[in-house]
């Protein structure tokens, strides 16, 4: 196993990466940790593994906190260089966002909320000796930037998130894309954009999609390349003639879409997929994937010249082999109601990549941002307790509801009182209520004022660029 930069979607320099002439610790440490390493080495080291999301929120919080008075050292992990958050990746794949406006740089973040950050790939655990271990960096010509490395921990906590449950169907892995990244997010744009001019100069038909999965990024994937379809077939001639540049077709195992979401809001979000001419299969099972098409489970066939596999999630194979760590069918760690691990209480986890039941019976955390932002909170003031000697705080998952995006002015979903009620909103409110989600998670890594910058900057730059990314 190693860390290919190129996977990063990023070209860097050694010094870029913080590893220049063997300087592996220092090149990395933020200005506040700078001329300091003895005081360090004498701190609570507390290792984030992963920056989705939670993880970023937790490493900030927890830097703020103890990484500026100097009470703890928190350094975060990461396989790639900058950050995006995860509900965005389905308006990336659509081009109806351009990441490089929406992701921060991790070396940047470190130094503004007082953490340390180390390019890399988990690779083990050796929870004997309080060590994790990085797999080898190397550049996009293979060239070594650094081997194999250890860091040690005194709390580790892991939330590497999920991938996509192929359920050992035939073919997904060879022939659908996923959108667990940026970068595959980028490589399905890239994709897209290339069979919409190949219809364009040639067949002149419609680009036929197929998306398995019924969740919320199917359907928000879907509903958002209906809009992205008209904009692109809109600078062309042929596809401008059609009615529906894109056929879609999404199929969903369950009975209905959106399980996870009250009945109303999924028959709602069914009949807006229909009123765009989005084909939709329930109840039916994908059998295998090809590179022409898919065949469901009563051999029928569906031709399609783009996959995209959403259907379910599962725990990245490296939670395996993670020293003996327990996990469940789905492959995700086992955690108690405190996130540490069940087997070792100096290991947390929490996010995708965690199953926990806050209480008996009670059913597990879903895998949500929403979730992962509510552990990460939690577990900001319960590592603090820690290092104090105090008991740790339980953690107890609090539905807010759920909004799903349906294109660039439309929403629906439900949102949690104060008063324990839910209250349905859809349209432009559904879609302010989604848009104020996204300003949170920017307000704790930027700041209100420099929030509120970048959105009236996005705002006008929305003005003079293309609605939909052409490249």
């Amino acid at each position: 196993m190693q860390t290919n930069l190129s996977d990063t979607g990023l070209a860097i320099s050694r010094q870029e990466a913080g590893l220049a002439g063997g300087a592996t610790r220092s090149a990395q440490l933020p200005e506040a940790f700078a001329g300091k390493p003895a005081r360090l080495a004498a701190l609570h080291r507390m290792v984030i593994v992963g920056g989705g999301a939670g993880g970023l929120e937790l490493a900030a919080r927890l830097g703020d906190d103890m990484g500026r008075s100097e009470k703890a050292e928190i350094v975060l992990v990461d396989a790639t260089l900058t950050h995006l958050w995860k509900p965005l990746l389905h308006e990336v794949a659509a081009g109806t966002l351009g990441p490089s406006e929406n992701e921060f740089d991790f070396l940047q973040q470190a130094r503004e909320h007082h953490f340390r950050f180390e390019l890399g790939k988990l690779a083990a655990v050796d929870r004997l000796r309080k060590q994790i271990w990085l797999a080898p960096l190397v550049d996009e010509a293979g060239l070594e930037i650094a081997a194999s490395r250890p860091i040690d921990y005194a709390t580790l906590v892991i939330c590497i998130g999920a991938v996509d449950n192929d359920f050992g169907t035939p073919g997904v892995r060879t022939h659908a894309h996923s959108l667990n990244s940026k970068a595959d997010a980028e490589r399905f744009h890239r994709r897209l954009l290339a069979l919409c001019a190949r219809a364009e100069l040639g067949s002149g038909d419609p680009v036929r999609v197929a998306i398995v999965g019924g969740g919320a990024t199917g359907c928000e994937l879907a509903a958002e390349l209906a809009s992205a379809a008209d904009i692109i077939a809109s600078y062309g001639v042929q596809l401008a003639r059609l009615r529906r540049p894109l056929r879609i077709t999404l199929i969903e195992m369950e009975p209905r879409l959106l399980g996870a979401l009250p009945a109303d809001v999924a028959a709602r979000v069914h009949t807006d997929l229909l009123a765009r001419d989005i084909g939709i299969r329930l109840g039916r099972r994908v059998a295998e994937v090809s590179a022409g098409g898919i065949v469901l489970d009563d051999d029928e066939h569906i031709d399609c010249e783009l996959t995209v596999w959403a259907a379910g999630v599962r725990g990245q194979d490296i939670l395996q082999s993670l020293d003996g760590l327990a996990i469940n069918r789905q492959g995700q760690l086992l955690v108690l109601a405190t996130l540490q691990t069940t087997e070792d209480e100096n290991v947390f986890a929490f996010g995708d990549c965690a199953s926990c039941r806050p209480r008996l019976f009670a059913p597990p955390v879903p895998p949500t941002a929403q979730a992962a932002g509510q552990q990460a909170k939690l577990l900001a003031v319960s590592l603090r307790r820690r290092v104090a000697g105090k008991t740790l705080l339980l953690f107890n998952y609090e539905g807010r509801g759920s909004i799903v995006s349906l294109g660039h002015d439309d929403a629906v979903g439900k949102v949690a009182t104060r008063y324990g009620h839910e209250l349905t909103v859809d349209g432009l409110a559904a879609r302010f209520t989604y848009w104020i989600l996204y300003r949170r998670h920017l307000a704790l890594l930027l700041g209100t004022i420099r929030t509120f910058i970048l959105t009236v900057g996005q705002w006008l730059s929305t003005r003079i660029q293309p609605r939909v990314k052409l490249h």
